[in-house]
């Protein structure tokens, strides 16, 4: 009799699990992710081709370009916009300049209760410091590989 309890209890459970997962569809949510991250890119290339038009260089019109991606970003956080853009858009929100500034900005946002350098000054790096710390050993390391192959002659 025990045997028939517990399998009753697992397909209740089961069943309940079923009832309160929620439903995703796979093509939408692709779907969504390439529209969003496409309008991010979109705004981006407006920001590049305004800078071009108000006759900055190719390098300038770049670095104004990164920079209000990253403003807008920080600000779409600040507000709790992003969060709902994320919801909504999912991986295309992780376009790389302004899920970065987003993924930087949010634990600072959600830390600054417990003052500037216990709150922010320790959590402002918990996403972004390794891929930082990452991005500075890979160089080096990759660097020094050049280095080698160039003092062999093997690279130019």
């Amino acid at each position: 009799m025990p045997d028939i309890l517990k399998e009753r209890k697992n397909k209740e459970y089961n069943d309940y699990v079923k009832k309160v997962t929620p439903k995703h569809s796979l093509p939408l949510n692709m779907l969504k992710a390439f529209v969003t991250g496409g309008c991010i890119c979109v705004i981006g290339q407006g920001i590049l081709n305004a800078c071009n038009w108000f006759g900055l260089d190719k390098d300038t019109s770049g670095s104004w370009t990164s920079l209000l991606l990253v403003l807008l970003s920080v600000l779409l956080t600040g507000l709790n916009l992003y969060q709902k853009l994320a919801k909504f858009g999912g991986a295309g929100t992780l376009v790389p300049i302004t899920g970065f500034a987003n993924s930087v900005a949010a634990p600072a946002i959600e830390y600054k209760k417990e003052g500037q350098v216990f709150g922010i000054g320790c959590k402002i790096f918990t996403i972004a410091g390794p891929v930082i710390l990452y991005g500075i050993l890979a160089s080096w390391a990759l660097g020094l590989i050049y280095w080698v192959l160039k003092m062999m002659g093997i690279a130019g």
